[in-house]
């Protein structure tokens, strides 16, 4: 794979046509610039992709022995696997691991993007897939190796370990179809990953002959069990027939299961349930909870041996890497 071309400070001068330490004051001290001249710095600038680095420029030489992982949240128990496997194996090998929250929003993620490029880190782990323009740009012209996980796509930005969620949603209705049930709903945060899902699922039972539209009710991300609760009650008042819920999380799959007790509604019998993730408490429940399975120990490690891997140099020979899933087989479906 190709490298991208990493452009200096004088580089930026040199095409500008001004000195390196009016590129930098552009940078950091703008108000100091006369503003023709700041324009062009910034066109140059904007043209280039120019990564300006965070730490001292006699440090530029030196590794630093640092990883970012940027997660949509720090409280979402899904992620936890995939972070403890990726410190750990970081740590095995000499680095320290950043964690940044870039939430949902893309703007957001964008400026975290900004602030950890800054700060030359040995390399960036994101998770999913970068959509933004803007936070690819960065990515693609600070040169500083890039893992996006929990997601595939044929042209990541730089490697990619992770899994197919439309295949997870084509694979959970079948199951569902397998066992009888014909009145599917769909109920997920609202992000692009759980949308893919959806898009899985509803081909999949189109195909099937089931629902032209299998229903969706979308809750705000990151999902909790009041969300799994309220986004019951609301699919049951729209769609009553509903005999099979797919989750986007095993948390929201906890609060179907206990508003459906509530009702009074027999599970698997009147109301099949399905999550996603396998957290800790999925075997306990009762009824224990089925749910798709996803290997975030390997996820974690097999990022954390890419990052090494090009820090030291060495070729990265298989750059996208599909670890697949598994529907775990419970009570509740």
């Amino acid at each position: 794979m190709k490298k991208p071309q990493v452009f200096t400070v004088h580089d930026i001068a040199r095409m500008a046509g001004v000195s390196a330490m009016t590129v930098s004051r552009a940078l950091n001290t703008p108000e100091r610039v006369a503003p023709a001249t700041l324009l062009k710095v910034r066109e140059v600038v904007s043209q280039t992709g120019f990564v300006p680095n965070g730490m001292a420029g006699g440090l530029r030489s030196s590794r630093a022995r640092l990883v970012a992982a940027v997660l949509p949240t720090l409280t979402g128990p899904v992620f936890q696997e995939t972070v403890r496997s990726l410190n750990q194996a970081l740590d095995e090998r000499g680095y320290q691991l950043m964690i940044g929250q870039s939430g949902y929003d893309a703007s957001r993620e964008d400026a975290l993007l900004d602030a950890i490029i800054r700060r030359r880190p040995d390399g960036i782990v994101l998770t999913g897939i970068m959509h933004s323009v803007e936070g690819r740009r960065q990515l693609l012209a600070a040169g500083i190796p890039v893992v996006e996980t929990w997601d595939l796509t044929p042209t990541p930005i730089d490697m990619l370990v992770g899994f197919s969620h439309e295949g997870i949603g084509e694979a959970v209705c079948h199951f569902l179809h397998q066992r009888g049930y014909r009145q599917p709903l769909l109920l997920g945060a609202n992000d692009d990953r759980a949308r893919l899902r959806m898009g899985g699922f509803r081909r999949a039972a189109r195909a099937l002959g089931l629902a032209a539209e299998v229903p969706a009710v979308l809750v705000p991300a990151p999902t909790t069990l009041g969300s799994g609760r309220s986004g019951l009650v609301a699919a049951l008042a729209d769609h009553p027939d509903t005999d099979a819920v797919f989750c986007s999380s095993d948390m929201l799959a906890l609060g179907v299961l206990i508003e459906a007790q509530a009702r009074g509604l027999s599970v698997p019998g009147q109301l099949a349930v399905v999550g996603l993730g396998d957290l800790e408490f999925a075997a306990s429940l009762q009824p224990a909870l089925t749910t798709v399975r996803i290997d975030g120990t390997r996820i974690g490690r097999t990022a954390a041996q890419f990052i090494d891997d090009r820090a030291e140099g060495r070729t990265v020979d298989q750059p996208i890497v599909d670890i697949g899933f598994e529907i775990v087989s419970r009570a509740s479906a």
